[in-house]
């Protein structure tokens, strides 16, 4: 049971993404050598391919990844929440997000303005998922609508990062 001393609780990705939840998964995620903890911050120049995820589920399960940044375009004013970067849904258990089907190709985060939640969410399938449509914008995703869309359910892991615009290089 999560309490208020909880990442995920502190930094409001349990009530402005999802609800509360228990995690019964490991998944840890990798900009290059970083290994993203919750609440860390990562350079969006580190961010620009996407991460290594590794999964730590059963076999013969699938899942389901979904990486969304709710302070678009700036954490005052969210008025795009949430901003979707990323989809992968059909990931094998026992392996990495190259086996997944990509939904929606992954976009690097890129903040204009204020420190922004980039979250990566991760669903337990029921089964294999048929055909699941891109969504139409990128902008004013809801990570609720398409976990119930798709019967997902609550997420089994969820890591997030913290990332600011970073400052221009300075000619001297």
């Amino acid at each position: 049971m999560a309490t208020s001393t909880d990442p995920l609780v502190v930094c409001r990705i349990i009530g402005d993404v999802v609800d509360m939840f228990v995690p019964s998964i490991t998944m840890n995620v990798y900009y290059g050598p970083k290994h993203v903890t919750n609440g860390c911050t990562i350079k969006p120049s580190m961010a620009i391919n996407p991460p290594r995820v590794t999964i730590t589920g059963h076999s013969h399960e699938l899942y389901t990844l979904v990486m969304t940044d709710p302070d678009a375009p700036s954490p005052s004013e969210p008025s795009m929440r949430e901003w979707v970067h990323w989809i992968v849904t059909d990931i094998p258990g026992d392996s990495n997000l190259t086996r997944g089907n990509e939904i929606l190709p992954y976009m690097a985060p890129r903040p204009p303005v204020g420190i922004h939640r980039c979250i990566l969410l991760l669903f337990q399938q029921k089964g294999p998922l048929e055909l699941v449509e891109q969504p139409m914008s990128r902008a004013n995703f809801s990570t609720r609508a398409f976990s119930h869309q798709l019967d997902l359910g609550m997420p089994v892991a969820t890591v997030y990062f913290n990332a600011q615009k970073e400052p221009m290089n300075r000619k001297h």
